[in-house]
């Protein structure tokens, strides 16, 4: 009925009688992980297991972790910019006091990072302090073009 040949039938009904040879391993494998917090990869449970006496393949893990459906929780590194005192530091003119009494006595500027549609773009604008008011801005690719402009 299904216009599927004899021999294809027999061969899948074989196939289904068939043990896994890999059950075992695929039980070490998933013991290792869970003990290890999901944060072992294919390449450190390979380790584990060949330093266990099991001497097994890294494509054979990968391939059996991947049927499995267990993936190591890799998270992303921070970016972290800060590398001390590298230059030199402005001398705290202001002093804290961020109001000022009349126009263009305090301009104040500072430079922001945005991610606009998955680049990064630097602005920097210029601020009188006196009403709030943006007197200039500039924006580039580069924090370094800033300067330059």
């Amino acid at each position: 009925m299904a216009g599927l040949a004899r021999s294809t039938f027999y061969y899948q009904q074989q196939r289904l009688q068939i043990a896994d040879k890999h059950a075992e391993l695929k039980l070490k494998i998933v013991e290792t992980f869970h003990r290890h917090k999901g944060r072992y990869g294919y390449r450190r449970i390979t380790e584990a297991l060949r330093q266990s006496g099991i001497c097994v393949n890294h494509k054979t893990v990968q391939r059996l972790m991947g049927l499995l459906q267990i993936k190591s929780l890799v998270r992303p590194k921070k970016y972290r910019s800060y590398k001390g005192h590298v230059g030199l530091v402005a001398p705290n003119v202001l002093k804290r006091q961020f109001e000022a009494a009349s126009p263009n006595q305090k301009w104040v500027t500072d430079v922001t990072e945005f991610n606009v549609a998955g680049e990064k773009l630097y602005l920097s604008p210029v601020m009188d302090l006196y009403n709030r008011e943006i007197i200039a801005y500039q924006a580039a690719k580069s924090p370094t073009q800033l300067v330059d402009q």
